[in-house]
């Protein structure tokens, strides 16, 4: 029971501690973001290159005194952070950062995930009304409106992403986006739902709860020190966790297909070094003749075949061990390679080949040399796929997996610092006209599209069709 106990408290830090650092990283980012956007500095003291400037403001407001309002309600005034702060924190225990690798893999975690951020509003609630205060109580009545408005956006979102993928567990979503990213069939819900995402978590330019030019600061004008620090750390988690709910969601979360990556490098590659190769014939064709060429061309043709067979033959011993050099698709490369060399040295000791042959022979050397480059890339592919179902490379495939997910979800929130510092801020009732009258009838719209779409071509998933 104590043991059990134990593993259930080092699971929580090991989520939660990260999840706070990421917050403090999230802030210098932005701030040497938008710095570099408005041609500025920005932090660059503290620390290399200004890393430790949250550090440095944390501390700050830590050692800061604590004041509150002599006629606020005390206890609710201290909750409303304490409780915005917890509910923030409480969603990374569902999200999935690789392959079973999640807290609670819940059969139910997105209706967990929205059920969670919804609750943070009652924080803000308290803590606007529990100041006494009409700046603050301003600023939580519109963000309690503001939140509620867009939670039926984000909410509507999400569900014609359950239409495709007929589940509400988080992995189980991610697994389905092995084919294609739902990024691409449903680009403008993605449109909608990253506008959402934004009212959602009080971001500019829909910052209208804590609007300075209007409230001075919003629901937390009164607060401050280390009360300040909790709405602080909450309000960057919960951007931290939308880009990740947006990357699982929509951009695969920690899935990504090197296919086409392999397939690119390899025909740039074969187009950089065909180039190279033709160009130094041409200019030894025409100013030294045919035998200079003929020698250099012999030369580097083995070097480049040769560093090739010799990288395949370490990458793939490493991946799978020694008897890979045995399988009949190492020996298909090593034939080629072979080929190739054969047909370079017939040409090289025929003394009789008229140019026209020569000419022949090169083309026949780069039609083996690219089937030799989808060899590699078929290898490639098939070592890829099997380090990601190896169990001895668990432990690999953990830490690849939470990186990709960490690129993805980095990206969603530059974009968020990014329409910070383009967009200006709207009028409140704009807002809310935005919402009920534009984005509203959209997603209502493709709730029902989508739908019809999927029963039209009888490609509804399992588990819907059979309701």
């Amino acid at each position: 029971m104590i043991f059990s106990s134990l593993i259930s408290v080092l699971e929580v830090l090991l989520v939660t501690v990260p999840a706070l650092l990421t917050v403090a990283f999230v802030t210098v980012a932005e701030r040497k973001t938008m710095a570099s956007m408005q041609r500025r500095l920005g932090p660059n003291l503290i620390g290399y290159y200004g890393l430790l400037q949250a550090f440095a403001d944390a501390l700050k407001l830590l050692l800061k005194e604590y004041v509150s309002p002599t006629q606020s309600n005390f206890i609710l005034f201290f909750l409303g952070p304490v409780i915005t702060l917890i509910f923030s924190l409480l969603s990374f225990a569902v999200i999935p950062y690789a392959a079973g690798l999640t807290i609670l893999d819940l059969d139910l975690g997105i209706l967990y995930l929205l059920a969670v951020s919804s609750l943070a509003t009652y924080g803000i609630l308290l803590a606007g009304w529990s100041a006494n205060s009409k700046y603050a109580f301003l600023g939580s009545l519109r963000s309690t409106a503001q939140l509620i408005s867009y939670e039926l956006i984000l909410s509507s979102a999400v569900l014609i992403v359950i239409l495709l993928t007929g589940s509400l567990n988080l992995t189980f979503n991610i697994e389905s986006q092995k084919a294609v990213w739902l990024l691409f069939p449903l680009f403008p819900i993605f449109i909608v739902f990253f506008i959402a995402c934004i009212a959602e978590t009080n971001r500019a330019p829909f910052d209208l709860a804590e609007a300075e030019s209007e409230l001075v600061s919003g629901f937390m004008t009164e607060h401050a020190a280390v009360i300040f620090v909790f709405f602080f750390l909450a309000e960057y988690a919960s951007i931290v966790l939308i880009c990740i709910l947006t990357s699982i969601l929509f951009l695969g979360g920690y899935l990504i297909d090197i296919t086409p990556l392999i397939y690119l490098f390899n025909s740039i590659s074969n187009i950089f070094e065909i180039t190279i190769l033709l160009t130094i014939y041409l200019t030894l064709n025409i100013f030294t003749g045919l035998e200079l060429m003929a020698d250099w061309l012999i030369s580097n043709l083995y070097f480049i075949f040769n560093i090739k067979q010799i990288l395949m033959y370490i990458i793939y011993n490493e991946w799978h061990g020694p008897n890979l050099y045995e399988t009949e698709l190492y020996k298909s490369t090593a034939l080629a390679i072979d080929s190739m060399k054969w047909e370079i040295s017939t040409w090289v000791n025929a003394s009789n080949l008229t140019k026209n042959e020569i000419l022949s022979t090169i083309s026949s050397i780069f039609i083996n040399f690219n089937t030799l480059s989808v060899i590699d890339t078929v290898q490639l592919e098939t070592n890829y796929i099997s380090i990601f179902n190896n169990t001895s490379n668990s432990f690999i495939s953990g830490l690849i997996s939470s990186i990709i997910l960490g690129v993805k979800s980095s990206l969603m929130i530059f974009t968020f610092i990014w329409a910070r510092a383009s967009f200006p801020r709207i009028r409140f009732d704009q807002l809310m006209s935005f919402c009920w009258t534009v984005l509203l009838p959209i997603v209502v719209a493709f709730i029902i599209l989508v739908p019809c779409i999927l029963y039209g071509f009888d490609i509804l998933p399992n588990n819907i069709s059979l309701l």
